[in-house]
């Protein structure tokens, strides 16, 4: 049962939207452009595109089967009657034929003028309060400090390993690229070009009527949406069996767009999410503790059922919530989060703790959204391999950044994959600030340092010193590309890396088996999930996809996917599959200079193409040459944070870099 200020008039004009972005989002898996200008889109919506219903293909998200928007119906007391017709706009229509009319019907009001005044105030409270929580956490995200320690990480890093990279960067300079990168830099994609005309206004009129939809209301439909996507009763739960409990990474991928639709910020949508896990999580405490005074009974049994209480929002420490009333326990709650949600609590005001609850108490007393805050007991850091799982020794996640236990309702997790010391499976990744509840994966640092150091024992050996002099690196890597033999001398000098980076490559693909179990099982706690490695890394992520895909229940896990000079044969791996089981961006960024890379992968697989040096060439992965950031495969341990910058993380659609850009960002 909803408790809104939207009339019925408006709750299905939300639903209806909500439909469309879902399927929308669905499209932008393979077609990953701006909003859709293509009259004949359709053609592209279905997987089996000859049928012409969207009851006729269940591998539809907007179809019942999956689960995914039938409960939304539901929460938004939508008619049940008129559900397979919205079902049907959704999977079936271009939505640049309904989008202006839906948010048309957002803006008119049905009840009289009391109401509707009631109705705006609430709405204005709402807004108010979602702009507090989004400004304390744009202050957390800003860390000087950390910039600086970043910059003193990479500084140490480029003296110790660069040399022989930078000594071969001239050399690249003065060749002829791989893939006559500068010829193909003068002509814009496709993909750029579709992207370009989105985000310039092609199809202007979405974007009109949203501008005439007042903020406010804006707000409270994204509000209502996040909480309608996080009920789920029991019975549904046992109806959709594709779909797990928790937060769906099609979910928040579809509010993505949406958002982009109203010109919402998306720091905005995330200030939602974490005003809502914080409020329903008190509501449920003061639920909890009306049911019974015993610390013994009620608590422990909820928690061993491993639906996360008080505890995973404030860092252990019970919420200290009094009185019956929704608004005052919520008020309570933040006062009690730590360190900085406390502090929003004047700011907010009564007013705004009380539009607040209306959909935190509709919402508080789900399994599913209960489920979506944390698995039992430590979560990720939590988990502990039961047993020796092949031949890998080592797999922890390790928490990264102050986002933890702050109601935070989507995880990142980092990988590294080149590693010299302990510590290169944080240092990277510290200057990464969102709004995620960040983790980093420490897995077999042995094999990693053992092969990392080969590699920079030979770039640093006479051979390869004399052959960067002569030019002749890039050379190689054009031989390899070509599947022709190595000479002899080469060869001889890297067979001591072969051994080892054999084992390192075994145990990555090893770990990203292990990577997938830990994501079924809901260690993450059913929330969704973004995978960003390099290297080695970004091969355990390749794995984990390729796990995933073999079951269509997975396909709410992971939201998006980041890729760095990823040792990924390109054919005979069926990236298709992998792109599948990511509800929103996959990223392939490639260096063409990454000649060390190449000579690792070795002739026999590089005759398969390598991602991590080429762009991927399947519909839907968004391949990003970031050449002109790398100065040999070990720079990816200092550069990952400026091409993370340059991906723009948080962004909807694709961002396409040209030369020229990152020419900029590197002057």
């Amino acid at each position: 049962m909803s408790s809104s200020t939207l009339t019925p008039m408006q709750r299905y004009a939300a639903g209806a939207l909500f439909g469309l972005a879902l399927h929308q989002a669905q499209i932008h898996q393979t077609c990953p452009l701006g909003f859709p200008s293509d009259e004949d889109n359709n053609e592209r919506i279905s997987n089996s595109s000859s049928n012409d219903s969207v009851s006729d293909d269940p591998h539809l998200w907007v179809h019942q089967s999956s689960g995914l928007l039938r409960p939304v119906f539901k929460f938004l007391e939508i008619d049940e009657k008129a559900w397979s017709g919205l079902e049907e706009t959704a999977g079936l229509s271009s939505p640049k034929h309904h989008v202006g009319a839906f948010l048309r019907s957002l803006s008119v009001s049905e009840e009289g003028a009391d109401a509707s005044s009631e109705a705006a105030e609430k709405e204005l409270d709402l807004a108010k309060a979602i702009d507090a929580m989004a400004s304390s956490m744009e202050r957390a995200s800003h860390d000087v400090s950390k910039k600086e320690k970043q910059r003193e990480y990479e500084d140490k890093c480029r003296e110790k390993l660069s040399l022989a990279d930078t000594q071969s960067r001239s050399e690249v300079e003065n060749t002829t690229n791989i893939e006559n990168y500068q010829e193909k830099s003068k002509k814009s994609s496709s993909i750029e070009q579709a992207h370009l005309e989105s985000v310039s206004g092609f199809d202007k009129k979405p974007v009109e009527e949203a501008s005439t939809l007042e903020y406010s209301r804006k707000v409270t439909v994204l509000y209502q949406l996040f909480s309608a996507c996080l009920t789920q009763s029991p019975e549904e739960s046992k109806n959709y069996t594709r779909r797990r409990r928790g937060y769906d990474a099609r979910h928040r991928v579809a509010l993505h767009l949406l958002a982009t639709w109203f010109d919402i910020k998306w720091i905005k949508v995330e200030a939602i999410e974490t005003t809502i896990a914080c409020s329903a999580m008190a509501l449920k405490e003061e639920e909890l503790k009306e049911q019974s005074r015993s610390p013994k009974s009620s608590w422990a049994k909820w928690k061993r059922r491993g639906i996360i209480g008080a505890a995973a929002v404030t860092g252990g420490t019970l919420l200290a919530v009094t009185g019956g009333l929704a608004a005052p326990a919520i008020a309570a709650g933040f006062g009690a989060l730590v360190p900085t949600l406390g502090t929003l609590v004047p700011v907010v005001g009564a007013s705004g703790f009380a539009a607040v609850a209306g959909a935190a108490g509709s919402v508080a007393g789900s399994v599913a959204v209960a489920a979506s805050f944390g698995a039992a007991g430590a979560g990720l850091t939590g988990f502990k391999m039961a047993r020796r799982t092949g031949d890998v020794d080592e797999f922890e996640f390790k928490a990264l950044g102050e986002n933890h236990n702050q109601g935070r309702l989507a995880v990142e997790v980092f990988i590294s994959g080149l590693v010299f010391k302990e510590e290169d499976f944080v240092r990277p990744w510290e200057g990464q600030h969102d709004n995620f509840e960040r983790y980093v994966l420490q897995w077999e640092s042995k094999n990693l340092i053992a092969v990392s150091t080969a590699i920079q024992d030979w770039l640093t050996s006479r051979l390869a010193m004399e052959l960067m002099k002569r030019g002749a690196m890039m050379t190689v890597l054009k031989t390899l590309l070509a599947a022709l033999a190595l000479p002899a001398t080469l060869l001889a000098m890297t067979d001591f890396i072969d051994s080892k980076w054999a084992v390192a490559v075994d145990r990555s693909d090893k770990a990203g088996k292990l990577l997938a179990e830990v994501l079924q099982k809901g260690f993450q706690g059913h929330r969704p999930v973004t995978l960003v490695g390099f290297s080695l890394g970004a091969r355990v992520i390749f794995k984990c996809l390729q796990i995933l895909a073999e079951s269509e229940n997975n396909s709410g896990l992971v939201e998006r996917v980041f890729l760095l000079g990823a040792p990924i044969a390109i054919k005979n791996m069926n990236w298709e599959a992998a792109r599948k089981v990511v509800a929103g961006r996959f990223v392939n960024a490639y260096a063409t200079n990454d000649w060390m890379l190449g000579i690792a992968f070795r002739a026999s697989l590089l005759a398969r193409g390598l991602a991590g040096i080429q762009p991927v060439d399947v519909p839907g992965i968004e391949n990003v040459d970031v050449t002109e950031l790398i100065d040999g495969h070990s720079s990816y341990l200092w550069a990952t944070q400026r091409i993370l910058d340059l991906l723009e993380l948080d962004a909807y659609y694709p961002v396409v870099l040209g030369r020229v850009a990152l020419q900029r960002q590197t002057s």
